[in-house]
């Protein structure tokens, strides 16, 4: 297998009677903070308030309550796409507010349009009927286009989604150094945490030695779609990389040890330099760590 396999992604789409775009238990989440200056004046406004109001939810709970919102919202007979409460995770500095929206309109949207996918027409449209499924696409289709960037001042997404195991190209965007990590019995944490400067750098660096090495392939794409995502974000942003749902999955140990970003790094200097053996070698050690988590998946 190719080495510049090391950054591949392993996202899930729909599985049979999943929707994947539901907040999972068992998920990963790449999500970029935003200061408020990034924001119009009403939205700065807004987040201010919510954050006053005691209204944040931290990281830790988050995820439960947006798969509870989202499953309300598609099991709640769909006589209208639903309109919904702003949210969003919240982190205080001595210099700002930093705000992700959770964009829960747009979560609601995406999973009524997953769970009409690779269902009978006459389910699906019991389920989502097609009207409806017509105003989910727009919504979706709006969001993708960049449509409430200039409605709203805002980027279209936040926060991105992976269940079973965490998309290796993630890992491009940054270092071993900054991993924070807590095991405290109801606190166990492992998150990665840096400035989209920084994260901009690394993705734009790993994009050109994917393209040497590689031209055109599907992980160079991979990587060039998520480089531009980045670009979307306000430059003091920064970007976080956190297990969360599958922290439960892994051992004290195995979170200690966890030095994913790092082979990423050596894969693809390996890669720049034109030693395949140490890209092979990076490569296969991240697949023997994520697999094990995967195959999780199967025996749930």
């Amino acid at each position: 297998m190719p080495p510049a396999c090391c950054v591949r992604g392993s996202e899930t789409t729909v599985r049979r009677g999943t929707i994947a775009c539901v907040p999972s238990n068992f998920a990963a989440y790449l999500r970029v903070y935003e200061p408020l200056t990034a924001f119009d004046r009403e939205r700065q406004l807004y987040w201010r308030r919510y954050v006053k109001d005691g209204r944040a939810i931290g990281p830790l709970d988050g995820p439960g309550r947006q798969r509870t919102v989202v499953l309300e919202a598609l099991g709640a007979g769909w006589t209208r796409l639903p309109d919904l409460p702003d949210e969003a995770y919240v982190l205080e500095t001595d210099e700002t507010l930093l705000i992700c929206p959770w964009n829960l309109r747009f979560r609601v949207a995406e999973a009524a349009l997953s769970a009409r996918d690779g269902v009978p027409a006459v389910l699906a449209d019991a389920f989502v009927p097609p009207t409806l499924a017509g105003l989910a696409k727009s919504v979706v289709e709006d969001w993708r286009s960049g449509a409430k960037v200039l409605e709203q001042g805002m980027p279209r997404v936040h926060e991105q989604v992976s269940t079973w195991g965490v998309p290796l190209r993630w890992f491009v965007f940054v270092d071993l150094s900054e991993k924070q990590l807590s095991v405290r019995p109801g606190r166990r944490v492992l998150r990665y945490r840096t400035e989209i400067s920084k994260a901009r750098r690394r993705a734009h660096r790993a994009h050109s030695v994917l393209r040497k090495a590689l031209g055109d392939a599907p992980i160079t794409e991979a990587v060039e779609e998520s480089t531009r995502w980045l670009e979307e974000f306000h430059p003091r942003s920064l970007v976080e990389l956190d297990y969360s749902g599958l922290v439960p999955l892994l051992s004290d140990d195995a979170l200690a040890a966890d030095d994913s970003p790092g082979l990423v790094a050596t894969g693809l200097a390996g890669l720049s330099r034109g030693d395949a053996d140490s890209a092979t070698e990076a490569y296969e050690q991240l697949v023997a760590r994520w697999r094990a988590v995967q195959l999780l998946e199967r025996s749930n």
